[in-house]
Parts: structure tokens; sequence; C-alpha cells
């Protein structure tokens, strides 16, 4: 399946980053693959050659997240986090990550994470805007290549959607 649309990124203010993607499935679907592991295991990887070998989503209110990926060499990092709201069209969460390198071991400031899904038409606009501690942390996501990661990601999640 074809993306309806690539993933648009908007900055807001000096924290904000929110990205937007069209997606052909409906949002119940969409928003079982951002909560069930074994779903959030085979797309949100990143780039080609980078696996999650470890996923763990206590997907309720309250409930906590761990995901591990390694690019199958020698870099390995990590995010945790805690679900704060999750309803049929949205996710709140917080996440701090543990980057490789000299900061290892060292969680990144929280990052506040609001995840819509819409309907849009027969499919889904899925919305989710990322609120950083500080100005110069969301300079440092943008300059880390995340948001294009993300689209490796969502490309992937398109393919999978339509195997669920």
């Amino acid at each position: 399946m074809t993306p309806i649309a690539p993933t648009a990124i908007a900055l807001t203010g000096d924290r904000q980053i929110t990205l937007t993607r069209r997606f052909a499935a409906p949002p119940a679907l969409l928003l079982r693959a951002h909560l069930e592991p074994d779903l959030i295991r085979r797309w949100m990887v990143g780039p080609d050659g980078w696996t999650m070998p470890l996923c763990q989503s206590d997907s309720r209110p309250g409930g906590s997240f761990r995901f591990d990926w390694w690019d199958g060499k020698d870099t390995r990092f990590h995010a945790t986090g805690e679900y704060i709201e999750i309803t049929p069209r949205r996710i709140v969460h917080v996440e701090r990550m543990f980057l490789p390198g000299p900061s290892a071991g060292i969680p990144t400031p929280d990052n506040h994470v609001d995840t819509r899904f819409a309907p849009d038409g027969t499919g889904t606009l899925l919305t989710v805007t990322m609120t950083l501690a500080t100005p110069e942390d969301r300079a440092a996501v943008l300059a880390s290549g995340m948001t294009e990661g993300m689209e490796d990601s969502y490309a992937r999640l398109e393919t999978i959607l339509t195997e669920v």
C-alpha cells in the first residue's frame, strides 16, 4: 500500500515538534499499533537494519514502557516512559531517551508526547505533538535524525497495517 502522504513536520513555539501523516487504516488499528508490543517492535525501528530486541508496553494510564533499539552492530539505546492518558483517539505519555555515547545511562529531559488518531475519510490523520523541556532539547531532537527515522518507521507501519 502506498502512503497517503509523507510525514509533515511543523515547529511551534520554541519547544514543540508536530508530526502529521495520513494512513489508510482506521483509528482503532493505528491505536493498537502504538500500544501492542508485538506490533510496535515490527514498525517503530527507524532506518533499515535497526531492530527492537526489547519492547515492553503496559498500555494503561499509569503504565510504563521500555523500548530498546539496536543497529545490529555496536549502537544501542533505549527509551522509557509512562502513559498518562489512553482513549480510542488519543495517547498521552512522557518519555525519556537513554542515548549512546558520552551521556550513556543519563536520561534526556522528559518529552511530553500527545498522539492523536482522527478519522479522515476511510483512514486516519495521525498527529504527534512532542513538547520538549527546552529549546535546546528540541534542537537536539531535530539534529539527531529522529524525525527522518520516524518517516522510515511510518512507511513500514503503513505496510504492516495491511497485514493486521
